[in-house]
């Protein structure tokens, strides 16, 4: 190397900042390296030993930085002696990432499985569990296999927390030292937690640390959708099958407006006035059920598309997500779209759900003491794992050399050109042996690029969400000669391909893409499956300026610029402005992407500082022994309330009113008052609240004597979990109509994210004084049955209620109607809520 050459290198490494972390690094490398005859000269039996020793350490005030090398000197040479695999210096590197809570890139066969061993094991040595995330139960189950002997080795245990356990098995697992799972089954597990009646069934420990692999398809693209626990609601379904019947009467235009690029459908005039006369109804506007459902019938038939989006699966529509092409199984769009798509697919509708439990991953994941992740691609989003989840990126050079070629984009005029043009490429390819990883967006493409090698006599394997069983076959064969391989959206698959006899010769795998992804990183994770630990390989893209990414972002001077080059469907061109338009329309969609999370992110902080209250309260009343003095707290705060409204500004009760106080103190605080407005004219406020609150008090513990005070307790907790879980589902609710329709405040210059916090706010209020009445109602009425299984269960009766016996019945009172008892609320939030 010549000494300009040497200079420029040294200035460029010293302005690199990702370069400098990687060298200091390098430095405790060789404190690890130096440790290892050291540990090669334990017995087996020793290790277990050394684990033990660094927790005593640990318990000792010695901090796990301190312990680094070492642990990760003895997690190396039980790797080389379970495994047989010994880690590289650069492995080291991405660990040491991983444990300060940072995200580290890692090329595609860099060994990131084995990499997570060593902050694993160095973080379980506290004693308070690892959890190491995946993107699917094959992985998590895969992974915790393989890795299983290094820990075991060590003496410590290891579990895979998969879908369909139980919770004794699911409680085993969480208390292991390391424990693989997947962001799904985590996320649910925290919500379902927060649901139980029993502090036993609760199957998680605190979240500790956490290191998550694919960290970009988890705290990224699946960001977006929120975890969502629901329950049956009582909406009917016919008015689905009346929208679906509705959709295909609209004209394009005409009717409806479509925006691809926002994902936005809107009715026009004359679409409305079709909608009024079809559906019979004056204005569509004064009906906001007809106008929302109609709006998502719009979204299902016009957006959502069948084998992008959505597959009919077993009479069942199942999700497709976007960034994997994996069949979501268990997971429904909400809002009544995923209704909506069933009635267009004439497949039988599922109740429309109400939701019982949510939170965002973003909100779940930044709960962890510690959080950390492992990808081949984070870089280009760099700024959002910043600025969401406060986590660096660092790149962590390869162990050898790349020396993959990725080639130029091919751009075409039109589809038709760029498939030809692909077929041809993969047909001369597989004539000479090289394997071919063809990557496509979506299932239709994929489909359709089958048919056309099936034509051509191409022997090919196709990989998307409808031949999801036979998925690590697939991979794994990917690489043999002659192997062509059609996968949708490879991000994540978490399986290396490796190449066959011969396949170097011929220039490794071959990855072609057949169409730009609208995240660069989805594209850098295809070209990602060659070049594997120095591997030959190639890549190249072909782009139409049909495609989604060109037709909706793309710039207007793209198909100008072929004009004049005279250029005709057949004809590809490689050209660095367009190339550059390419990038460019990727970094906008990227960028508005970006925003979607962000904001989403930002309401649901929101709410996540009320959920954060709520479950906190709930723990309380789930693992507190007595809840007397909270009892006796809402009492007070009730009462306090009550008067303060009732009295307003007048200070002496003469001048309040009495009838309105006393059926209100009768209804929700004591079920029977004992005393007349005459008995309170002349009292003060503060004399007042004293009455109440002394009868009430009295009252109380009447009822504690009577029940007996254990069951007292035991009802009270029943009680209280129950008013808790009700008023959230229903705040939840209440919320989720909120956001929908906040937007239309900007109309009026207002911040809809400022309006919406303010009336989170009241609402929030408003459900914590609604929580306390009802408890105090309940627990003051409550009467204990016995029932055949001898199970005590808790009834809401007025006094005097005797045996339950026949009873005439009068007019019906609809679910929506004012309740009877005159509490202000409907029947079915109040009386009518069990039937």
């Amino acid at each position: 190397m010549s000494k300009r050459n040497m200079i420029r290198n040294f200035l460029q490494n010293l302005l690199d900042d990702n370069e400098k972390q990687v060298n200091r690094l390098r430095k405790r490398v060789d404190e690890i390296n130096a440790l290892e005859s050291k540990f090669e000269s334990l017995k087996d039996e020793d290790f277990p030993k050394k684990t033990e020793e660094f927790r005593q350490r640990i318990d000792e005030g010695e901090n796990l930085d301190d312990i680094l090398p070492e642990a990760f000197a003895i997690v190396r040479e039980a790797s080389k002696r379970t495994l047989e695999m010994r880690h590289f210096d650069v492995q080291l590197i991405g660990g040491m990432v991983l444990n300060s809570g940072r995200i580290a890139e890692m090329k595609t066969g860099e060994g990131k499985t084995l990499v997570a061993t060593l902050p694993a094991y160095l973080n379980a040595l506290t004693g308070e569990g690892v959890h190491i995330v995946t993107v699917n139960d094959y992985l998590a189950q895969r992974d915790a296999d393989w890795m299983r002997p290094v820990y075991e080795f060590c003496g410590l245990t290891v579990g895979a927390l998969v879908h369909g356990l139980d919770n004794t098995t699911r409680r085993e697992i969480y208390n292991c030292d390391i424990t693989y799972a997947t962001n799904n089954e985590l996320g649910f597990d925290y919500l379902r937690d927060n649901m139980v009646i029993n502090p036993e069934n609760r199957v998680q420990r605190n979240l500790n640390y956490a290191i998550i692999d694919e960290v970009d398809s988890i705290l990224i693209d699946e960001a977006r959708t929120p975890l969502i626990i629901s329950g049956e609601g009582d909406k009917p379904t016919t008015l689905y099958y009346q929208i679906a019947k509705f959709m295909p009467r609209l004209e394009m235009e005409e009717d409806f407006i479509m925006d691809e690029k926002t994902n936005v459908v809107t009715l026009t005039e004359e679409g409305v006035k079709k909608a009024e006369e079809f559906f019979d109804v004056e204005n569509l506007s004064e009906n906001m059920e007809l106008a929302h459902h109609i709006n998502q019938g719009l979204k299902a038939h016009f957006l959502m598309r069948k084998d992008r989006d959505y597959v009919v699966k077993e009479e069942q529509i199942v999700i497709v997500d976007e960034f994997t092409g994996r069949l979501m199984f268990g997971r429904r769009y909400s809002d009544g779209l995923h209704q909506a798509i069933e009635a267009k697919e004439g497949v039988k509708i599922e109740k429309e759900s109400q939701t019982l439990a949510t939170i965002t991953f973003q909100n779940f994941f930044r709960m962890y003491d510690k959080l950390s992740g492992m990808t081949g691609t984070a870089k280009t989003e760099e700024e959002e794992f910043t600025n969401i989840y406060s986590m660096t990126v660092l790149a962590i050079p390869t162990h050898r050399p790349m020396v993959r070629k990725d080639k130029s984009d091919y751009i075409y005029r039109s589809v038709k050109g760029k498939f030809n043009a692909v077929i041809e490429d993969i047909e001369e390819r597989s004539k000479k042996g090289q394997p071919v990883l063809v990557g496509t967006i979506s299932i239709e493409n994929s489909e359709l690029l089958s048919q056309m090698l099936t034509k051509k006599g191409i022997k090919h394997e196709v990989l998307n969400a409808k031949h999801h069983e036979k998925e690590a076959q697939i991979i794994a064969d990917a690489g043999q000669p002659k192997a062509v391989t059609i996968a949708t959206n490879m991000a994540g698959r978490g399986t290396d391909i490796v190449l066959g006899e011969g396949v170097e010769e011929l220039g490794g795998l071959y990855v072609l893409g057949t169409e730009r992804h609208e995240s660069r990183r989805i594209d850098n994770q295809l070209r990602g499956r060659s070049g594997r630990q120095g591997d030959p390989g190639e890549s190249r893209f072909y782009v139409s300026l049909e495609d989604d990414l060109m037709r909706l972002f793309g710039s207007s001077n793209i198909e100008g610029v072929m004009d004049k080059l005279g250029m005709d469907d057949d004809m590809p061109i490689e050209n660095n402005m367009i190339s550059r338009a390419i990038e460019n329309a990727q970094k906008k969609v990227e960028s508005r992407n970006f925003s979607i999370r962000k904001m989403v992110l930002e309401y649901d902080d929101v709410i996540n500082q009320q959920r954060e209250v709520i479950y906190g309260e709930r723990n309380k009343v789930l693992y507190g022994d007595d809840l007397k003095d909270t009892i006796k707290e809402m009492i007070e705060d009730v009462i306090n309330q009550v008067v303060d409204n009732f009295a307003g500004e007048e200070r002496y009760a003469d001048e309040w009113d009495l009838d309105g106080l006393l059926t209100y103190v009768e209804q929700h605080v004591l079920p029977v008052v004992d005393f007349t407005k005459e008995d309170i004219l002349g009292l003060n406020q503060t004399e007042v609240k004293n009455l109440l609150k002394e009868k009430t008090y009295a009252l109380y513990e009447a009822r504690e004597e009577e029940l007996g005070q254990e069951a007292m307790k035991e009802i009270e907790k029943a009680i209280m979990l129950r008013m808790i879980d009700n008023k959230w589902m229903d705040h939840i609710d209440a919320m989720d109509q909120l956001r929908g329709g906040i937007s239309l405040r900007a109309y009026a210059q207002r911040d809809p994210l400022v309006e919406y916090k303010y009336e989170a706010f009241e609402a929030f209020q408003d459900m914590i004084y609604s929580l306390k009445e009802d408890v105090v109602r309940f627990i003051l009425r409550v009467k204990v049955v016995e029932q055949q299984q001898e199970r005590k269960t808790f009834e809401n009766q007025g006094e005097g209620a005797t045996e339950n016996k026949p009873v005439k019945k009068g007019p019906k009172i609809g679910r929506n109607d004012p309740c009877p008892c005159e509490s202000g609320k409907k029947y079915k939030k109040c009386c009518g809520r069990n039937e």
